[in-house]
């Protein structure tokens, strides 16, 4: 008997739902497989630094699996015609995956399982990525939520029947070596180039993260610090969580024991204090809500994938009128060179570090689309060219909030002001002078806004706006505006 776990976004043996399943299930006879995926790895949202990410979680798999006795099989081409060579090489009686919910992913697994059927294989799925699926959680007329605080009533209500299944009593067989199978590569072996220090990969560095901000005070100021870009006060787990490294389950085991939820499995959520210093963790088991309810909302409306959730903004006449001009703000805005300190900075960390301080993910978003008038598609993609963490639901959702064309969005004549933004997280300009050096010597009162220096002044520090330092691209108080009047006219 030949049973397969393939392996996505998954590459942890920790609370791995369908892994252990198959482990359980085949007495320990299984076959791990992981597919570089050709159509994947060529796609218009690559990132080179996810590939380095992933491909460094693989090594760390392949390491943990060899210690039980295994391996992991990697191969590499078209999932439908890897599984059709396996049916007839190795004639599998089952295999095992984790349930992905975005439209590419589904589409795909629907293909692969209708394969295997046809072929006398069983695909069993399951629920691994998520604590609840899209399904699971409607509302009282059995539609799908599209605004988060019910959502998150719902979900909250729900989520003490949930506990991680940490099962690692593995005894596993050696699998066959399969035709086509190949050394986990490198980055540069598969053709990228890299030319950003993203972060460490792997479930050993994910759970290294998870227990140095459980036992930090970063989690019980979650609530607070999160919104300051020049702290260090976040988890940093969000690309763990994009490869599976880590289990929703256990992070939300780690914050629920903090604010003091009562988690015994097949019981109720009930708060056992009101503690206002637990209101951290409470924050941050918020965003890992936030990260569930994008995935259904683009599960029940995968229209939102490639264009507005909100249809009635699909007559919004995005742009300034010009090709040209708009070509120049955009390349300005990806290069962090707009004049705006805050957006040059946060746009600056994404391209040397592969992630962007949460925060500073809706000021650029915002700027892009209400100062620059720019599609919110074209900032989305370049996010998914960049992002270690990027992932199709929620930089999809963030932006379309952003942009307030999207589910439960940000009010159209609500827009960011950059400068005020800056003042309020970054008050001394920490974070800015971390990533813009031009701005090194320039002091908390003209940080935010370096127009504002004196002509000498300008000279002493070393920052001459419109020579050493950018000056501003467009005027906020007059894109504004004019972002507000192109929403009107739209609706």
């Amino acid at each position: 008997m030949t049973v397969i776990h393939w392996f996505r976004r998954d590459l942890r043996l920790t609370d791995n739902t369908a892994f252990n399943a198959a482990v359980r299930e085949s007495g320990g006879d299984v076959l791990p497989l992981f597919i570089l995926d050709s159509a994947l790895l060529a796609g218009k949202d690559v990132a080179p630094a996810r590939v380095q990410f992933m491909l460094e979680s693989l090594r760390e798999l392949d390491a943990n699996l060899k210690k039980h006795g295994s391996r992991l099989v990697v191969v590499r081409g078209k999932p439908q015609e890897i599984f059709t060579k396996l049916l007839t090489e190795l004639k599998p009686t089952t295999v095992y995956w984790n349930r992905d919910y975005t439209p590419t992913a589904r589409h795909r697994d629907a293909q692969i399982a209708e394969l295997l059927t046809a072929n006398g294989c069983e695909p069993k799925s399951h629920k691994d990525q998520v604590m609840w699926e899209e399904d699971e959680l409607l509302t009282g007329t059995k539609k799908p939520y599209t605004v988060f605080t019910p959502y998150k009533k719902s979900w909250l209500a729900r989520t003490g029947t949930v506990s991680a299944d940490r099962f690692s009593d593995y005894a596993l067989k050696a699998p066959a070596k399969v035709e086509g199978e190949i050394a986990i590569p490198s980055a540069k072996d598969l053709g990228f180039t890299l030319n950003q220090k993203g972060p460490k990969g792997g479930e050993a560095e994910a759970q290294r993260l998870l227990k140095a901000f459980a036992e930090s005070e970063h989690l019980d100021r979650y609530n607070t610090d999160r919104d300051f870009p020049g702290l260090e006060g976040t988890s940093r787990l969000s690309p763990h969580l994009r490869f599976g490294t880590v289990s929703p389950r256990v992070c939300y085991e780690m914050a629920a024991k903090n604010v003091n939820y009562v988690i015994p499995s097949r019981q109720s959520l009930t708060p056992q204090s009101t503690d206002p210093n637990k209101a951290g963790g409470d924050s941050w088991i918020s965003e890992l809500i936030w990260r569930e309810f994008y995935m259904q909302v683009l599960y029940h409306f995968p229209h939102a994938d490639k264009g507005n959730f909100n249809k009635t903004y699909d007559a919004v006449q995005w742009g300034n009128g010009s090709e040209a001009k708009d070509k120049a703000l955009f390349q300005a805005w990806c290069e962090g060179k707009t004049g705006f300190p805050i957006v040059d900075a946060a746009m600056r960390q994404l391209n040397q570090s592969a992630w962007m301080h949460n925060r500073c993910r809706m000021i650029v978003a915002s700027f892009l689309t209400k100062d620059l008038l720019i599609d919110w598609r074209l900032g989305e993609h370049y996010f998914m060219q960049k992002l270690v963490d990027g992932d199709p639901a929620s930089n999809n959702g963030g932006w379309q909030w952003a942009a307030s064309t999207g589910t439960d969005a940000q009010p159209y004549f609500r827009v960011f002001n950059p400068i005020l933004q800056s003042q309020r997280f970054d008050p001394k300009g920490d974070y800015i002078r971390q990533w813009v050096p031009e701005l090194a010597r320039v002091s908390e009162e003209y940080i935010h806004e370096p127009w504002n220096m004196p002509p000498m002044l300008q000279l002493t520090t070393n920052c001459v706006v419109g020579k050493t330092y950018p000056a501003r691209i467009v005027d906020h108080a007059v894109q504004k505006d004019k972002a507000i009047a192109m929403f009107k006219a739209a609706k």
